[in-house]
Parts: structure tokens; C-alpha cells; sequence
């Protein structure tokens, strides 16, 4: 699956999902290092199709406008909640079980708040899973932060994410793991955020 993992800096990932057949991509959380995006796009001859940003916080925003700069006919794409925090208008609101097409691409959107009210989860084509600051490799986003909550968390982790097949491949905003990348299965195995019974023990984890 076409896909780029871009170290971007401060443990931040972003994210190049494209289609090799029409040469669409998407660019997830342009946080820093605009200038790494635009090499690996000319390298491989990709239009910029959507900026989608898994929630608003300026780390996984901050090269958005110099995207749109770059590609004025890019579309930014958010959910609704986050939308109204971010240093652009976005083009695009996704709801939960929204649904964009890239080319032969289909990525599919989940509303999982808990990290930031309206954050959202990409499944791309039901093979990747990229989660924002939602899941992490071991664990999971803070939700001490404005607009967090540790009760949305839980629910978006044990009521979406745990429903989801073990096969989709999780690709997180953070490297705070021991692996840049794991299966949703393996994370079901040893996340201790997913393990969690309830929400009582859920609140206990450090």
C-alpha cells in the first residue's frame, strides 16, 4: 500500500498516502518540515489532492497554509469540531463514516474524540490505520489538554478502535513506541490503553 512515513521532527509523524495508478496524493499532518512533503511529492510526480489533519493542534498543522500555498487547488480536511480551530478553512468537514475518494483510493473517517473533541482516525483502503494522536504505538493521546477527555478516549479506543480487524496496520502522529508502525491485532495484545477493563483502570494508567 503507497504510503510515506515522514519523520517531520519533535517525534512528529506526517503522512503521504497516494495512488501510483492517477498520482493523487493526501498529505496527514503536515506539522513541520514542509520541504521534506514537497521532495518526496516531486520525487514520485504526485498532485496534492487533500491536506487532511487527524485533529488541530499546531504540530500536526503547522505547514499546512505553505501546502496550500504550494497546491492552491488542494483541499483541507478536517471534522467539523477541529475545523473551527485551525489556521485555514477547511474545504472539507468529514463526519464519522465519511468516506473520500483518491484516485483508486477509498479512506474512510472515524470520529474519535478524547485527544481533542472533533479528532478523527483514517482507514485507508481497510488495509492502514492512521490515528492521529488518538492511538500511539503502546499507548494512547493525552486528553489532560484543553478540549481532551478521558471518558470520549476510553470510548473512541474500546467502543471504535477495538472493533476494527486486526489486519489494518496502525500508523501513529507520535513515534513514542518501540516500532514507527504495528498491527492493530499486536496492539490489542500489548497496548496497555486497549487492555484497559474499564474506565476505572483506564484512568489508573500512568
Amino acid at each position: 500500500m503507497p504510503i510515506k512515513q515522514l519523520r517531520v521532527g519533535y517525534d512528529n509523524f506526517s503522512y503521504v498516502v497516494y495512488c501510483v495508478v492517477h498520482k493523487k496524493a493526501a498529505v496527514v499532518d503536515p506539522g513541520f518540515d514542509a520541504a521534506s512533503t514537497f521532495h518526496f511529492l516531486a520525487s514520485k510526480n504526485l498532485i496534492l489532492d487533500y491536506v487532511i489533519l487527524t485533529h488541530h493542534h499546531s504540530d500536526h498543522t503547522g505547514e499546512t497554509k505553505r501546502l496550500k500555498m504550494r497546491f492552491p487547488s488542494s483541499r483541507i480536511v478536517s471534522s467539523e469540531e477541529d475545523g473551527k480551530k485551525l489556521p485555514v478553512r477547511p474545504d472539507v468537514v468529514v463526519h464519522d463514516g465519511s468516506q473520500l475518494k483518491l484516485g483508486r483510493l477509498s479512506l474512510d473517517f472515524l470520529l474519535t474524540p478524547g485527544h481533542t473533541k472533533g479528532s478523527i482516525c483514517i482507514i485507508v483502503e481497510k488495509k492502514l490505520l492512521l490515528t492521529g494522536d488518538t492511538l500511539f504505538i503502546g499507548d494512547c493521546g493525552r486528553t489532560d489538554l484543553p478540549g481532551g477527555n478521558l471518558r470520549e478516549m476510553f470510548s473512541s479506543l474500546h467502543e471504535k478502535i477495538m472493533t476494527l480487524p486486526d489486519e489494518l496496520i496502525v500508523y501513529p502522529g507520535h513515534d513514542y513506541g518501540e516500532k514507527p508502525f504495528d498491527s492493530l491485532g499486536n496492539q490489542k495484545r500489548v497496548n496497555k490503553t486497549l487492555l484497559a477493563k474499564n474506565l476505572m483502570e483506564f484512568s489508573m494508567i500512568p
